[in-house]
């Protein structure tokens, strides 16, 4: 029995320590002698029954297909960023780039029910950072994860989608387009579930450790106190990797979570700047990015600009703010509105979406 099989067959029994078979597998070769194995992990007559009655014949046709594959634990291309972390899945079933799972990357999470704040900087924040090198990482799922991968997919940045399911059974299926369009922009989709596994709840906690073990560090973007955004952000700081956090409206509920987490100590970011800059003297080309960047960044009329935020500020009001005459502020915001820093709005001016 080769090693694939073996690993298919052992990853459906129940009740089995996972930890106890690496030793072995480590130094086997593809000829494994399946009976001396099992006995060495003291498999039950029920397991032993369990893992022989299943039928791979599917799963490694599936595998076989055009563009799929299978990674096992003792490969030397499993992520070795992924091997540093507790409980790492001994298999990851894959459609697309494998190469992908070894480069750069940053995970990018929050909440299924957003706000337009939460889209528009989910998206923003990801185009940024994919333009810049790092692969976008995320769960596929409903609202930001979605969000930020097709920010990936719009600068035709790389991206990674982690499920809760087999591969067979895309979920949700309002995301199947989204994974199709994954896939054919040279992105990977992948899984530690068998590919005809359902989704199932528990299997989302399991997902999102892999999210975060893949990656440099976490970066949740709109999330309330109860979201599973959380759990990926625990279990970044579990696997003594980076957590990141958008600060968001302290009216939103959905920001809650995220200002939690800058409360306990996550880095608190409003610019892409601020994530490349964490990585720039690790990285190289995130360095050069970095110096570029800062080379390129020149406000004009700082004092103006910080009287502005989110939510319109009359001209009179910031007239009153400076000191000035409103003719002199109404110059400086039409330079500020040609540079695309702040927008006219009802009511008066508001940052730039962009900025």
């Amino acid at each position: 029995m080769n090693k694939y099989e073996f690993l298919i067959r052992f990853s459906i029994v129940n009740n089995k320590k996972t930890a106890k078979i690496r030793p072995y597998l480590y130094q086997a070769s593809d000829d494994i002698d399946d009976s001396f194995l099992l006995h060495q992990l003291n498999f039950n007559p029920d397991q032993v029954k369990q893992f022989y009655r299943y039928d791979i014949t599917e799963t490694l046709d599936w595998v076989n297909k055009d563009n799929h594959f299978l990674i096992s634990y003792y490969d030397q291309f499993y992520p070795e960023s992924l091997k540093q972390i507790s409980c790492a899945p001994l298999l990851l079933f894959g459609i697309g780039d494998p190469n992908l799972l070894t480069t750069p990357q940053i995970a990018m999470v929050g909440s299924r029910i957003f706000s337009e704040y939460g889209a528009h900087w989910g998206r923003y924040f990801a185009s940024e950072l994919a333009i810049n090198g790092l692969t976008i990482t995320s769960g596929l799922a409903l609202g930001i994860d979605a969000i930020c991968h097709r920010g990936a997919l719009d600068v035709t940045g790389k991206t990674i989608a982690v499920l809760g399911s087999g591969l067979l059974n895309i979920t949700p299926k309002t995301n199947y387009s989204l994974a199709k369009d994954i896939i054919a922009n040279k992105g990977t989709i992948i899984s530690e579930f068998l590919p005809d596994k359902p989704a199932q709840p528990k299997h989302f906690p399991r997902r999102n450790r892999i999210i975060s073990g893949l990656c440099l560090g976490t970066f949740v973007i709109e999330a309330s106190e109860k979201s599973g955004s959380l759990i990926t952000a625990r279990y970044a700081l579990e696997q003594n990797r980076d957590v990141f956090a958008l600060p968001g409206d302290i009216d939103n509920s959905n920001c809650n979570g995220t200002h939690w987490l800058i409360k306990q100590g996550a880095y608190l970011v409003t610019k892409p700047i601020d994530i490349l800059e964490h990585y720039s003297s690790s990285l190289s080309w995130v360095k050069k990015s970095v110096e570029q960047q800062v080379d390129n960044l020149t406000i004009i009329h700082p004092e103006i600009l910080a009287t502005i935020n989110n939510q319109a500020t009359p001209i009179d009001i910031i007239a009153d703010k400076m000191g000035l005459s409103v003719a002199e502020v109404s110059i400086k915001l039409i330079e500020l509105e040609l540079e695309g820093l702040i927008e006219s709005v009802s009511g008066g001016y508001v940052r730039s979406k962009f900025l």
